[in-house]
């Protein structure tokens, strides 16, 4: 079986709030966890909410990883959405954690678009895409 994409859903514990709540900072962590892992950045959303928290979005030639903060319980939310097989979701995880100062990572990885197709059924461009 094939699958299109690896999508990894990431939680983050014990993070610094005054990271967790700085837009420009997330922003910039979130881009350099995408390029950690050798992604192409397309666009970068963020929006800071009152009183506190952060969710933005890098979306990436591969796919893109979202985040969404509450620094009030040093928390956040992040997907890390990649297709293909030059990009490895796990690498950006793993920087996000420590960029974050996370105390604990809980996260797991869901298989996108799995085919139960052959090779020879699966044209070469959706090969090139191919995990």
């Amino acid at each position: 079986m094939r699958a299109l994409g690896r999508h990894v859903l990431a939680e983050f514990y014990g993070c610094s709030p005054d990271i967790l709540n700085n837009t420009a900072k997330i922003e910039q962590i979130m881009v350099n966890a995408a390029l950690e892992a050798g992604a192409e950045i397309r666009e970068v959303v963020f929006h800071e909410f009152t009183p506190q928290g952060v969710s933005g979005v890098v979306v990436i030639s591969e796919s893109h990883l979202a985040i969404h903060t509450w620094p009030e319980f040093g928390y956040a939310a992040v997907d890390v959405f990649t297709c293909g097989t030059t990009v490895d979701p796990w690498v950006s995880c793993y920087y996000l954690k420590k960029h974050f100062t996370a105390e604990r990572m809980a996260a797991k990885e869901i298989k996108r678009g799995i085919f139960e197709l052959n090779d020879a059924e699966i044209s070469p461009i959706q090969q090139k895409s191919a995990v």
